[in-house]
């Protein structure tokens, strides 16, 4: 054995946010991997004070490419503190527009994040390397082009449906603001219907139905083997090249609150999936822990946690962000997990050791396939005239909770109130499950274990399977430390 070499790989690019990774290297291998969020933003402590409904505003500027997501969990946050119902039509329309941004987000980074990797010199030798180059090289691929063209005629559902994007208003505790008619209805369901068939045409070369259906690895291989074209197959040949299904192997627990809620419940199922099975999901053993965090405090659930970061950046803690654990344990969420959790048989197999890199993948695509079909039933639903809004009181006592599935995974607001004002807002992001750092027991977040066994090239500084590792977990650090 030889002595270990620490290596400090970042900052990451093509990661939201700011990244660093501390990686112990020996023989060729990481040993061990400490994730740290080197920017501490402090939107919670902004929120003290504040009138409740200043979250609808506040939150959204967490992130710039997840603002939906945050702007439907502080809805969903007030409106449990206030004890208002949406509107059912409202809730329909709210699922709407956070599907559309959550498929945005998923494009975004299969096409720009991720697959540009492929395309760097290190693989060159490969034999898909040369498709890899012309689809996504950074910046100038055609398949980085089409997304992009995709993506921004696709975003054009927020104007119709949210009035602008980021940082709508749109969603409120009681509903939407907007109440669609009938050409509205037309025009969302034609660009479902384009976006559909840029997937259909460039990304997965078939009905997205086909996919979907899918039962198990063994069927995706049979799918890969039995198509032509397309980028999802693309992926899965250089995958295949790679060993991905080898790499970061993360914990075999998974969490979702639930994806895109409605009168008739979630599309996606809520709950916990570990040993093999679902388990409902009860949060009362969520805390949020500091001890390698730069963060004073003693671990608490959220509704009793505080944001007080240590300007001492005192050691042991070596990251601005929190380590969430449920009953102690560390969950994986995104949206493998919420596949994982839905019970769909592919993800099932895929995961059933724990996910690894191309599973994370694989799981996002997944996930694409089987919403747009739901997003165009939902907007051929829509009827004009119902009423999308109710109003509620304002509360001057109280607290709630607003869990929703950002793209990334479990995000959860929790909003106590007192006295009219914001007495305590903790944000758990779903990069602050993944990429915690170690909690009190010196157990390491998801994405520390994933990194284990990743190996690491002689004279590499930021390793490419390091770079595959944590991009399959498309981190969005800016939410991570709010």
């Amino acid at each position: 054995m030889s002595d270990p070499t620490r290596l400090v790989a970042g900052p990451f690019n093509r990661v939201e946010g700011d990244l660093e990774i501390r990686l112990d290297v020996e023989d060729g291998q990481v040993r061990a991997a400490y994730a740290n969020s080197p920017l501490f933003r402090g939107f919670e402590r902004i929120l003290a004070g504040k009138d409740p409904r200043d979250a609808l505003t506040i939150t959204p500027r967490i992130c710039g490419i997840c603002s939906i997501s945050q702007s439907a969990a502080a809805a969903r946050a007030l409106a449990a503190a206030q004890g208002l119902a949406p509107a059912e039509a409202g809730l329909t329309a709210a699922a709407l527009i956070h599907g559309v941004e959550n498929l945005a987000d998923h494009l975004t980074h299969f096409a720009l994040f991720f697959m540009p990797d492929f395309a760097k010199p290190a693989y060159a030798e490969e034999p898909w390397h040369a498709r890899m180059l012309e689809r996504f090289a950074a910046g100038r691929g055609s398949g980085v082009r089409a997304a992009l063209e995709a993506r921004a005629q696709l975003l054009h559902v927020m104007g119709i449906l949210a009035g602008k994007w980021p940082h709508t208003l749109a969603i409120q505790p009681g509903g939407v603001t907007k109440a669609p008619d009938a050409r509205d209805r037309v025009r969302i369901l034609a660009t479902l219907r384009a976006f559909r068939g840029y997937l259909e045409r460039e990304v997965f070369a078939g009905p997205l139905e086909a996919f979907a259906e899918l039962s198990d690895g063994q069927a995706l291989e049979s799918w890969r083997r039995g198509g032509q074209g397309g980028d999802l197959r693309l992926f899965l040949e250089a995958a295949q090249g790679v060993g991905l299904a080898q790499l970061g192997r993360g914990p075999a627990r998974f969490m979702s609150y639930g994806a895109y809620e409605t009168a008739d419940g979630p599309l996606f199922a809520r709950g916990l999936f570990v040993k093999g099975r679902r388990r409902a999901l009860s949060l009362d053993g969520l805390v949020e822990e500091t001890a390698h965090s730069w963060m004073l405090g003693v671990p608490a659930h959220p509704y009793g946690g505080s944001t007080v970061p240590d300007g001492e950046m005192a050691e042991p803690a070596y990251s601005w962000c929190k380590a969430p654990r449920l009953d102690g344990q560390t969950v994986e969420v995104g949206a493998l997990a919420r596949q994982v959790v839905d019970g769909h048989p592919l993800a099932l197999d895929l995961a059933a050791e724990g996910a690894d890199a191309r599973a994370r993948v694989v799981g996002r695509l997944l996930e694409v396939a089987r919403s747009v079909p739901t997003l165009e039933a939902w907007t051929a639903a829509l009827k004009p005239g119902e009423p999308y809004m109710r109003r509620g009181a304002p509360v001057s006592e109280g607290r709630g909770a607003g869990l929703v599935e950002a793209a990334r995974g479990a995000l959860g607001h929790w909003l106590v109130v007192e006295r009219g004002r914001i007495a305590n807002y903790q944000i758990v992001a779903p990069t602050t499950w993944n990429f915690s750092p170690r909690d009190a027991a010196g157990v390491p977040g998801p994405v520390e274990q994933a990194l284990v066994g990743a190996p690491v090239r002689p004279g590499e500084t930021t390793p490419i399977a390091v770079q595959h590792v944590v991009r399959s977990f498309d981190p969005c650090m800016v939410c991570t430390v709010h």
